[in-house]
């Protein structure tokens, strides 16, 4: 019997709509299932999609892979529109041309159109290219077109040991010259061809905290039009908040303490390219079933493998062996549970990544 608030159904969904890719980036988190799983048919998708309407799931957002490398994409976004749902695309941007977005006037596609997700790595090519392999140019110009033609477009900087230094240009590039309102930011990590590569990509303890030092400055000239779930400007804030709470003599605070850092369980599942159902993509593991065959719906409100992930915020952050002696425990959630299994094979660990101990030196950095 599921002990938790859960909603009745999932508000959301991510899918990864396609396994195929045009680029081949070197902190892929999804290269795995990419290389050893096939796409679902357009026939499954819509069927899918029927599903979730019936459910009354208000948002997908599709990803890949390269969501444009399907040639019957647009098919596939009328039948999300067609079951009452709105939607939003991640894409590279490189497949991104005039007659691609005239494709978008048709029907409610615009109208329902949360946004498109753009990556942009670097202020040039020089830079952008070395962890996003010859497709600078044809991103800026997908970009450009989405922003010329009034598309609402976002875009995601992903930082790592090849642009820790281009941040500033990478923020003039973005917020001056393509004039967007804002922009987003994380990390590379150790998953998929991240790991294979994560001894040059993934950022050092000081890259990390030369990232938060640089993109704080920025986000307070630019009036906080950079933002951040997670990363090096997540984490700066989020220390930030420990040291004045510390300092006003706090031991704790409130919703932390426990294994309490992620909330989309809580409202949104993932769906993988060949119909496997995920509580998230960052946990390719923790399969639920497989999209028509197995019923949605109880399979969000019962499987042991979303509800394992939930009832992690049961558990005190010092009842880890590595925490419980830790001073900052009571400010802690000790970090996403996707990169906590992919980092200790388990779920009920901690991140070393996002550990405010190991930042401040107190604890030797552990290289992942």
């Amino acid at each position: 019997m599921n002990t938790f608030r859960v909603m009745p159904t999932p508000r959301s969904v991510d899918i990864a709509i396609t396994g195929r890719c045009n680029l081949k980036c070197q902190y892929c988190f999804y290269a795995d299932e990419m290389e050893t799983r096939s796409d679902l048919s357009a026939e499954r998708w819509l069927t899918f999609f029927e599903e979730l309407g019936r459910l009354g799931v208000m948002d997908a957002t599709l990803s890949g892979g390269e969501v444009f490398t399907r040639r019957d994409i647009f098919e596939l976004i009328d039948g999300i529109i067609a079951n009452r749902m709105r939607y939003g695309m991640l894409s590279n941007g490189t497949l991104i041309t005039e007659k691609v977005l005239a494709r978008f006037d048709k029907g409610k596609r615009r109208l329902r159109l949360n946004s498109i997700q753009v990556s942009i790595d670097g202020s040039c090519a020089e830079i952008h290219n070395q962890s996003r392999p010859d497709s600078f140019d044809k991103a800026l110009r997908g970009l450009r077109l989405l922003k010329k033609n009034g598309f609402p477009v976002t875009v995601r900087v992903t930082i790592n040991r090849h642009n820790v230094d281009d941040l500033k240009n990478i923020a003039a590039l973005l917020l001056e010259d393509v004039g967007l309102p804002g922009f987003s930011t994380n990390e590379a990590f150790p998953m998929g061809s991240g790991k294979c590569s994560g001894g040059s990509i993934i950022l050092t303890r000081e890259q990390r905290q030369q990232a938060m030092d640089t993109l704080t400055a920025l986000n307070e000239r630019y009036e906080g039009r950079i933002s951040a779930q997670a990363g090096p400007l997540s984490l700066a804030k989020e220390w930030a908040d420990i040291e004045a709470r510390m300092a006003r003599g706090e031991t704790a605070k409130p919703g932390r303490g426990t294994l309490a850092s992620c909330g989309g369980v809580f409202k949104k599942l993932d769906i993988q390219h060949d119909g496997t159902i995920v509580p998230c993509n960052l946990l390719p593991d923790l399969t639920m079933g497989k999209i028509i065959e197995d019923d949605l719906q109880q399979a969000w409100l019962d499987h042991p493998s979303i509800n394992i992930v939930r009832q992690r915020r049961t558990i005190p952050t010092r009842s880890l062996l590595t925490c419980k002696d830790c001073a900052y425990a009571g400010f802690c959630n000790a970090g996403c549970p996707g990169m906590v299994m992919n980092i200790n094979d388990r779920l009920n660990a901690r991140d070393p990544m996002v550990c405010f101990r190991i930042q401040r030196g107190e604890e030797a950095y552990a290289s992942v």
